[in-house]
């Protein structure tokens, strides 16, 4: 966006810290960090003896290799050493502070030549030392570090060196209009237009690159209350930011052509928390279980993605947990007349992503007791109410499906979800980037909730992602139409991705994972899953009873919302001992100074305003640097190299092409004879094994060792059951040749007689009589017979079976063995030989003599 010229590229920053060692000394902790390559390294000091505070000096000189390692030399003694791959931050509780490093990383998908790991282990170390004076340690140190560790960083956190996750492929590759942090969009002056730029070339058509870092999100980095205390660091690659959520990459062949699709999830965190404790929205405008999911099509070199979001209802409500049923009765806890908070919870979507906003809303509509329905009415007239105050054309769209009614009505719930993901797409379009093509850009999002966010909105979820995957393949090429088949590869890997994404988010918001599936809806396991579901249900009640207070708490520490000591309580109660943290997630603040005179009709910012249908975010993008390099292959930008790592050593199982191949197989069905991905597949279910052809009862268990049953029956059933498999290979191919489309692969490729000038065809009998022979000559010249077969029985099987076969020896070695060999009788006549061969001179180097020529020659016709 904002740059249409394809001479002016911008790159963005790869971080100079990818490893981290921390040497511990008594006094001081060191930390030095290193580039991927481990060529240039920067240093960081931190002052153990100050046991209140936090003392970090930067060094502003880079070290080489032989510097930092004089440098580490000079240190004496034998340091504590612990290598890392970033610093997490900085937490203190009540007693100093505690460094957290990432010591475990695995890449888990990649976006171009951006790579994306997952933290696999991190740990806490201990800064400030206690004083030489006896002092007794606070008896909630310790509780809260506990507390502080229940958020298991090793699950569901990831981070880049080069990728901004916390933002949308979009805005990432939209030309940046404002440099600095600090910049406020309404006040300051933008950059000039890219389009009109001359960037002072020599050449009409020069390239000019420039570098940038990246301004992230913060509503979506979960460790920015940790890198607080590194505000003050010059170097900003020792700031590694991490989200929290979902992300996982899958890959489709189509013809060999490999087409990689990404999920990724990135969890919100205001109003972060629980299910039944954060429920509709704090006054900012914040809702309960905010994701923002975007799905993302590469074929390597164009790239398309389509964002939707989930999150609950934005109003005030909440659900009575105090007596322990399954469904807490829904009441409003605040009376919103002029839906303030719904308005900026929306003015904030229309600034990040345009318009139209579609709220597809799948509560139930029909209910004997008023439950789900208050919080529809709700939402419908919040929306009925903004809505007078935006232009026709921007006005939001709402939806409502109760998913549950259609489902126990019998309907074809996902033909119905199929309609509604065709009108979003066609509303919302989507953002593709190829070259020699036009951009184009999605505007707008769909928000869909239901009272949880978990069960029903991630199948509806899936149903959008099945839609825009359609329409995504088709602009980049691989399909004519946009409509896909269930049960087909491509499908068949779509819906894995987004139930595990379903399960992972329902882990963290709700305890357990799915309880109603998309086979639910479905109705393709419903008894199967029948039992599953009641599992899952008992599982999050459970949960939702006895353990989400405590994990509520352990996430107000880690986000910084309660920090202990410096609580807004007067009695500055530890946070187990608070009634409630509703004062820490909804203490009202104005957006800023001059917004506090606003009209509440004026709900929408002018400055959005004029932006719409386009996202203002995308079209005002703020990057914290901005400067222009004169040469691609600097380290700091070259993603070729940071990608590829030619230098590194890299084990097979932990490569990320082959994970994703790996994920992909996972999903292929036993039996194929159509390759193309986008077509249904035909599974085959085992049929029992006919008795004639084993010589066993089709009941029986395999696993028996019926002494009765002879070996011979289990020698002749390998070599019929693969002449049989090959007849009913050929009924299957026939079959199948009737289901299949007229574009085949058989169509598309050339045969094997036109090319090759042979034919592959099924065996002769002769040749499989011969075939028979040669398996029964290998079976009893190497004695592979059944243990259970007693000697007799094999002696018979052997004179049945070598009727007609004659073996004969290549060599008679005696009694020879590794224990003793018996020495062969030479002849007289090779004795004879052998002597005239040692009376001949054996000085080979130099040119034997005239007489010498007679002895040569006689001993040759000797031999």
């Amino acid at each position: 966006m904002n740059n249409n010229n394809p001479n002016v590229i911008f790159n963005p920053l790869i971080s100079a810290i990818q490893k981290v060692v921390l040497y511990e000394t008594r006094t001081r902790l060191y930390l030095v960090g290193s580039n991927n390559r481990e060529t240039r390294f920067r240093l960081l000091t931190i002052d153990r003896t100050q046991h209140d505070r936090l003392a970090i000096d930067e060094n502003p000189n880079e070290y080489n290799a032989l510097e930092i390692r004089r440098f580490v030399g000079s240190l004496g003694g034998q340091p504590r050493v612990t290598s890392a791959y970033g610093v997490l931050g900085f937490v203190r509780f009540l007693e100093g502070y505690y460094l957290i490093l990432v010591t475990k990383r695995k890449s888990c998908a990649h976006l171009g030549m951006h790579l994306i790991y997952t933290i696999k282990d991190t740990v806490m170390v201990k800064v400030n030392e206690p004083s030489n004076t006896l002092k007794t340690p606070h008896p909630y140190e310790e509780r809260y570090k506990k507390m502080f560790q229940n958020i298991d960083l090793r699950s569901n956190f990831y981070f880049s060196y080069s990728y901004d996750l916390t933002r949308t492929l979009q805005y990432n590759l939209s030309a940046p209009r404002y440099v600095g942090p600090n910049v406020d969009i309404e006040v300051d002056e933008p950059l000039p237009e890219w389009d009109s730029l001359t960037n002072n070339v020599e050449k009409a058509n020069e390239r000019v690159d420039y570098a940038y870092r990246s301004c992230s999100r913060k509503r979506f980095v979960w460790n920015a209350f940790l890198l607080e205390p590194m505000k003050g660091i010059m170097l900003r690659d020792w700031l590694l930011e991490v989200t929290h959520g979902y992300i996982s990459q899958s890959c489709i062949s189509i013809y060999g052509r490999r087409v990689y699709v990404c999920l990724i999830a990135r969890r919100s965190t205001r109003y972060a928390g629980t299910r039944f404790l954060k429920r509709g929205a704090n006054f900012r405008g914040d809702v309960a279980n905010e994701v923002e999911t975007e799905q993302i099509v590469s074929d390597g070199h164009n790239m398309c993605s389509f964002t939707q979001m989930r999150g609950s209802v934005p109003s005030h409500w909440s659900q009575d947990i105090s007596k322990m049923v399954p469904k807490p009765p829904i009441q409003l806890d605040i009376s919103d007349p002029y839906a303030q908070t719904p308005a900026r919870h929306f003015e904030r979507l229309l600034f990040h992503y345009g318009s139209p906003l579609i709220m597809l809303n799948l509560v139930k509509k029909r209910e004997k007791r008023q439950h789900e329905n208050i919080i529809a009415k709700e939402l419908v007239n919040s929306i009925r109410y903004l809505n007078q105050f935006l232009p026709p054309q921007h006005r939001m769209k709402y939806i409502p499906f109760d998913m549950a009614r259609k489902s126990r009505g019998g309907g074809n719930v996902m033909e119905m979800l199929a309609d509604i993901a065709e009108f979003v797409v066609q509303q919302n379009g989507m953002f593709f980037k190829a070259r020699g093509q036009p951009l184009t850009f999605q505007t707008g999002i769909v928000r869909t909730n239901c009272v949880d966010c978990l069960d029903r909105t991630n199948t509806a979820q899936f149903a959008i992602g099945k839609c825009a995957l359609g329409h995504q393949l088709e602009r980049l090429g691989f399909i004519k139409s946009p409509n896909l088949e269930f049960d087909s590869v491509c499908v068949t890997m779509l819906e894995n991705l987004y139930e595990e994404h379903g399960d992972t988010l329902a882990l963290q918001y709700g305890g357990s994972q799915l309880v109603h599936r998309i086979k639910t809806y479905r109705k393709t396991a419903a008894w199967a899953s029948q039992g599953n579901d009641i599992m899952q249900t008992l599982s999050r009640y459970y949960s939702n009873t006895f353990n989400d207070t405590e994990k509520q708490h352990s996430i107000n520490l880690f986000l910084g919302y309660y920090i202990p000591g410096k609580s807004h309580s007067k009695q500055n109660q530890p946070i187990w001992e608070l009634q409630s943290d509703y004062y820490m997630h909804n203490a009202y603040r104005p957006l800023s100074p001059r917004n506090e005179t606003r009209l509440i009709t004026d709900w929408v910012r002018l400055k959005i305003r004029k932006c719409l249908p386009y996202s203002c975010s995308d079209s005002n993008r703020i990057v914290k640097e901005l400067f222009r390099v004169h040469t691609r292959d600097l380290e700091m930008i070259d993603g070729y190299a940071n990608f590829y790592q030619s230098f590194k050593w890299t084990e097979l199982n932990e490569h990320i092409s082959f994970e994703i191949s790996q994920v992909a197989m996972r999903h292929l069905p036993t039996f194929r004879t159509n390759y193309s991905p986008f077509q249904k597949q035909i599974q085959e279910r085992k049929k029992p094994k006919n008795p004639s052809l084993t010589g066993q009862s089709s009941t029986s268990s395999t696993a028996s060792n019926d002494s009765s049953s002879s070996s011979e029956a289990d020698d002749t059933s390998t070599d019929e059951e693969f002449s049989a498999s090959l007849s009913l290979k050929e009924q299957n191919q026939k079959q199948s040749k009737e289901i299949e489309p007229s574009i085949t692969l058989e169509s598309l490729l050339p045969p094997m007689e036109e090319v090759y000038g042979c034919k592959v065809s099924n065996p002769s009998k002769e040749s499989m009589d011969i075939y028979k022979r040669y398996v029964q000559v290998s079976k009893l010249t190497t004695n592979q017979l059944s243990s259970t077969t007693t000697q007799s029985n094999a002696s018979g099987i052997q004179l049945r079976n070598l009727a007609g076969i004659t073996l004969k020896p290549l060599s008679d070695y005696g009694t020879d063995s590794y224990l003793s060999v018996k020495p062969p009788t030479v002849s007289e006549e090779s004795l004879r030989i052998y002597e005239e061969y040692c009376k001949i001179p054996r000085n080979f180097n130099a040119v034997p003599k005239v007489d010498e020529f007679d002895q040569l020659y006689r001993y040759v016709l000797m031999l």
